[in-house]
């Protein structure tokens, strides 16, 4: 793969493979790296580099919990760190950088999910006038690296029952439960009091254990 000509239809990113349609998105994350931030407002971290390597598998995985794909996770992990790199300079250190990195993080997802549901109603629409030939884009599948064979169906069912949730419930529940935060931690990166956040975790486990009684949803 690395000796690819030019032209190859896959080319490998900080994240994996992907591919060549996000061939400008790959040379523009690579040039973002090969920058020095030495002039940035947060001196201890001004190099993005350093940012990168210290937050790329707290990204990667938050994006895998909010997208159950892996592809999805990686290409989502890319386009954070090109927003990083874009409001670097306007960092001040309000917040920590762990923070700010997660805060970020997390719109992006919740952004992608917006856009998937679009499409998906769009696919829908669309569907009703296409031809036997016209088939709409399918949606992603549930593919997570860490989920084992036997446990996929139960673990797939468990992350759309969560995702069914409110935005604000689903997101508390994946940073305490799946990112393993403390509550004071998730009231930072959601920008909500510790009362707040204490209660969405309260009634998104509320609604989780609706969903998953026997019966429910039928």
């Amino acid at each position: 793969m690395d000796n690819c000509a030019p032209d190859c239809s896959y080319r490998r990113t900080p994240f994996g493979v992907h591919s060549a349609e996000r061939g400008s998105a790959v040379r523009e994350t690579r040039r973002i790296f090969a920058q020095d931030f030495t002039t940035a407002p947060y001196p201890r971290m001004a190099h993005f580099g350093e940012i990168y390597e210290q937050h790329r598998n707290l990204v990667y995985n938050l994006c895998l919990h909010y997208l159950h794909n892996a592809q999805d996770a990686e290409e989502a992990a890319q386009d954070v760190f090109v927003k990083i790199h874009a409001r670097l300079p306007g960092f001040r250190g309000q917040s920590s950088l762990k923070t700010w990195v997660y805060r970020i993080a997390v719109n992006h997802c919740l952004d992608v999910l917006r856009a998937r549901r679009r499409h998906k109603r769009f696919a829908f629409i669309t569907g009703l006038f296409t031809g036997p030939d016209e088939t709409p884009p399918e949606v992603p599948h549930f593919d997570h690296p860490g989920v084992l064979l036997e446990d996929r169906e139960a673990l797939e069912t468990l992350f759309r029952q969560i995702h069914e949730l409110p935005e604000n419930q689903r997101t508390a529940l994946i940073l305490r439960y799946l990112d393993d935060l403390p509550p004071p931690e998730i009231a930072g990166i959601m920008g909500l009091t510790l009362k707040a956040v204490e209660s969405l975790l309260q009634r998104g486990k509320q609604n989780l254990e609706k969903k998953r009684r026997p019966g429910a949803g039928k």
